[in-house]
């Protein structure tokens, strides 16, 4: 079985770390005066100081599905993902997402793709109840190869109300929160897979066509703010790309996973087709959760009776790292 399927399929994670690494290492310089930046960079959000509020700002696209949705000429859905990405990152911090601005980079401008990609963009703004007050669109022929869609989100909330996983502490437990599928992340994999076992328009059991399926929308966690006011929560996990590894992000304790949430369907046929090992795939997908709550174990009755579908996947450990029960992530 393949234990390097996705740096196979064009996307090399430990590669990306590094790389990223490299970039962070020369972003030394910090503003002078007000509202300066607060914490370090690694976080799912970056936060800014205003006063007795912080800003957090993020940053993400829709990446290779867009040639999915090329694929299937349907660009309808993309913009909730676009959104979706953006503010999830910043409810892991326990941040009410405001305001959102576009950009749209393409060889070729098409006034059909661009409805679509607004009708999307606006559900996702509703869903999460933010107003997009602007973007930006680029006709890079020559640089670019197609439509690529990414987003910029602020969002704003009282300093002492921010989650950054401080609190984590060895026998914390983990719930996790289901996802809608694929979601936007592993998709140079999901799409080499299905591109040479089967094809876009071919059903799944399901019934639904794997181009459908892996459309699906990034599901908007917005009720994460409601549980955060209501319970002890310690921290909170964005399941993206990297899979189990994004909870390294929280703590410098570990997270070890024994009962996880069963992969939906589209997970399974990818790892039978692909012949990919377990470890493989779940540092590359949400694989059926993509939103997870670290919290003491008195608080965890009182996030699964908020939440549908909540359930206790594991806890915390004092041993850095990502566990899928004995095996650890890396």
């Amino acid at each position: 079985m393949s234990n390097n399927a996705y740096k196979d399929a064009g996307v090399d994670i430990d590669l990306e770390a590094t790389a990223i690494k490299s970039l962070i290492k020369n972003l030394t310089y910090r503003r002078k005066g007000s509202c300066t930046m607060m914490g370090g960079v690694g976080h799912f959000a970056g936060l800014i100081d205003f006063g007795e509020n912080a800003l957090a700002l993020t940053t993400d696209g829709v990446g290779t599905k867009m040639l999915v949705a090329d694929q299937m000429k349907d660009w309808s859905t993309v913009g909730i993902d676009c959104v979706a990405m953006n503010v999830n990152d910043l409810y892991v911090m326990n941040v009410e997402p405001i305001a959102f601005v576009d950009y749209i980079a393409t060889d070729k401008l098409s006034i059909e793709k661009m409805a679509q990609i607004g009708i999307g963009l606006n559900e996702g703004a509703k869903l999460a109840n933010i107003d997009i007050v602007g973007g930006e669109t680029a006709s890079l022929r020559g640089l670019v190869n197609g439509l690529d869609l990414a987003g910029t989100c602020l969002g704003m909330q009282k300093k002492d109300k921010i989650i950054s996983g401080e609190k984590i502490r060895p026998g914390d437990l983990i719930i996790g929160i289901p996802s809608t599928g694929v979601h936007s992340n592993g998709l140079s994999l999901a799409r080499s897979v299905v591109e040479k076992h089967a094809g876009y328009n071919e059903k799944m059991k399901s019934g639904k066509t794997f181009g459908e399926e892996l459309l699906t929308p990034t599901r908007i966690y917005h009720e994460s703010l409601k549980v955060a006011a209501a319970c002890a929560v310690h921290g909170m996990c964005h399941v993206t790309g990297g899979g189990l590894l994004n909870f390294n992000r929280l703590s410098e304790f570990g997270f070890r996973f024994d009962t996880p949430l069963p992969p939906p369907q589209i997970f399974s046929w990818i790892q039978e087709a692909g012949d990919i090992t377990a470890a493989e795939m779940y540092r590359t997908f949400n694989m059926g959760m993509g939103f997870a709550y670290v919290v003491p174990e008195t608080s965890a009755a009182c996030v699964q009776k908020m939440v549908n579908g909540a359930k206790v996947v594991g806890k915390v450990v004092k041993e850095p790292g990502a566990f899928l029960g004995d095996l650890e992530i890396v």
